[in-house]
């Protein structure tokens, strides 16, 4: 369904019974993300949350409506919540979805019962880790210069923003599979005017750090251990930050545990779940 948010008609999906605690889960991604990640991941807590997906705006299905900055996102996170009839939410995000998750967490600390991260970092010293990574990996020779250009968000088209993620999606996963990274290119959806503004305007000057040790709810941090792009001492470091936080590392996992170790994956947030929010009973 679309729905209309703070002046954007967003691509909205809705998950569980009416009456359940409300989950909220953002993409990661930027431009080349789409509510179908977060709802194959947050979809199966669906018997205990009412569990709130979407594309953000200029992302997947959703309207362009420009600012696509971390505060709008932010802020449309918000009207999803009020639009569901919500007081609270869990909030959740993976790698850019994580730093919305993150922003809205500081940003209205009132409406968040507990938060769910997934490789993601807490500033922008990810991307100067990815590069030495990307240099030192063996898997995939790269041209640099379509490397710079993705990561600094100079993308010409959405054409070009596809090709250029087909070069980068070989490092992500901790078992290279190239069918599997083909179809997944294929399915995606390319918006370059997001993937632009992300890299343009939000990267250069995304720190929070400093507001993280306000961040009082459970927070349960993952990550996979052979991430390259937000790696483990990112996680590290916002579990450090955040008071009640829990960091579990994925053996077996790039940047995607939540498909990589999935079973283990979906245990460790209903186990999270259960101890965070007591109200939910068995959640195992």
């Amino acid at each position: 369904m679309f729905v209309e948010i703070n002046g954007a008609r967003l691509n909205v999906e809705v998950l569980g019974e009416e009456g359940a605690p409300v989950l909220i889960a953002h993409h990661g991604g930027g431009g080349i993300g789409s509510l179908a990640e977060p709802k194959s991941t947050f979809g199966p807590l669906s018997d205990l949350f009412r569990v709130v997906v979407f594309d953000s705006r200029g992302c997947g299905l959703s309207e362009g409506v420009p600012p696509y900055s971390h505060a709008q996102w932010a802020a449309d996170v918000d009207g999803l919540r009020e639009w569901i009839g919500a007081e609270q939410i869990v909030v959740a995000g993976g790698s850019y979805g994580g730093f919305i998750a993150m922003e809205y967490a500081i940003a209205y600390p009132d409406r968040v019962r507990a938060m769910i991260l997934r490789d993601t970092s807490p500033d922008r010293t990810n991307l100067e880790l990815a590069h030495e990574n990307a240099r030192k990996q063996t898997r995939v020779k790269l041209n640099w210069e379509n490397y710079d250009r993705y990561w600094s968000g100079h993308i010409r088209d959405d054409e070009d923003l596809k090709a250029r993620w087909a070069e980068l999606i070989p490092l992500y996963d901790f078992e290279y599979d190239e069918e599997k990274a083909k179809a997944r290119v294929e399915a995606g959806i390319y918006r370059h005017e997001a993937h632009n503004w992300c890299f343009q305007h939000n990267a250069p000057v995304y720190d929070v750090k400093p507001q993280l040790p306000s961040v009082t709810c459970p927070t349960l941090v993952t990550v996979g251990r052979t991430d390259w792009v937000t790696p483990v001492s990112s996680s590290e470091t916002i579990a450090s930050l955040i008071p009640n936080s829990k960091l579990v590392v994925f053996e077996k996992s790039g940047h995607s545990p939540q498909t990589e170790e999935a079973s283990l994956f979906q245990q460790t947030m209903r186990d999270f779940l259960a101890e965070a929010l007591p109200e939910l009973g068995a959640a195992r």
